[in-house]
């Protein structure tokens, strides 16, 4: 098995730009996953492992045997692809507080609209426009897998979906949720291409969440804070929704009002 005992490494340089640049992951393709439960869930999700690195102190060769058992791994030889790495090297490559000894170099899926698949008749969506902060972003995915949702759809994303802090914060629900991406104006054609109805998140014109019907094909919209939806989704709606608020303010955080509005869909669903 393959051994790498220096940060300087060649190979760990690039694993370094890999983590901290987004530009790296898209030219490469691939993304660096850290974890036991991420790099599981990834696998159940259907990505494809390219290498795994691992710290023996922390995580053993017996361990390591037992995930990669079942492990689809791009090469023939499931060892080629198995690197034993130093404390230096490991510590040059976790991007978590906590770690567990084991990093997976993983290949990025294309998370294109035209790979969505519904097996439900009446698909449940959520769509995020333009979300920056990656904790939002892993929260709203965390909401997303907690409610089963059909597919989650970012419109105009801020930051790419592979980007560590959202790995981490969607505590690996990045890999158990079906994922798009797209432009507002290919979304909305999308969604009317499927005959979705579309719920926005708005102060405009809306009425009360809990008066309308999302038990049809649903897609419900969220905006960020600052700046809510664009006029394009609220142009196209076809109905605004808005959570009534007791208190001073007019808006809550994103994946706290995304969770309200999903999880009243699927009571109406009698969460199925």
């Amino acid at each position: 098995m393959k051994q790498i005992t220096s940060s300087q490494n060649t190979y760990i340089k690039q694993l370094v730009q890999l983590k901290d640049k987004s530009r790296e992951r898209k030219k490469t393709g691939t993304f660096l996953i850290e974890g036991v439960r991420e790099i599981s869930l990834a696998l159940k999700g259907g990505y494809e492992l390219e290498t795994v690195l691992f710290y023996p102190e922390i995580f053993s060769l017996e361990q390591l045997n037992e995930l990669t058992s079942n492990v689809r791994l791009s090469a023939v030889e499931t060892q080629s692809n198995c690197i034993e790495v130093s404390k230096e090297v490991y510590q040059k490559l976790a991007y978590r507080n906590t770690t567990e000894g084991i990093l997976a170099v993983t290949k990025s899926k294309t998370n294109s609209l035209n790979d969505l698949a519904f097996e439900n008749k009446n698909p449940l969506i959520l769509v995020a426009e333009a979300p920056e902060k990656p904790g939002n972003i892993g929260a709203i995915l965390r909401t997303a897998d907690a409610a089963n949702v059909d597919a989650v759809v970012i419109a105009n994303p801020k930051t790419d979906l592979y980007n560590p802090n959202i790995i981490r914060s969607s505590v690996g629900c990045l890999f158990t949720n079906q994922i798009a991406t797209g432009t507002t104006s290919e979304i909305i054609e999308f969604l009317k291409s499927k005959n979705i109805n579309i719920y926005c998140a708005a102060l405009q014109a809306s009425v009360d969440y809990h008066t309308q019907n999302f038990k049809e094909p649903t897609a419900i919209v969220v905006g960020t804070e600052a700046t809510g939806l664009s006029d394009a989704w609220l142009e196209n709606s076809t109905q605004n929704i808005i959570i009534p608020m007791q208190g001073e303010i007019d808006s809550m955080n994103v994946s706290v009002a995304a969770g309200i509005l999903i999880f009243e869909a699927k009571r109406q669903r009698d969460f199925k």
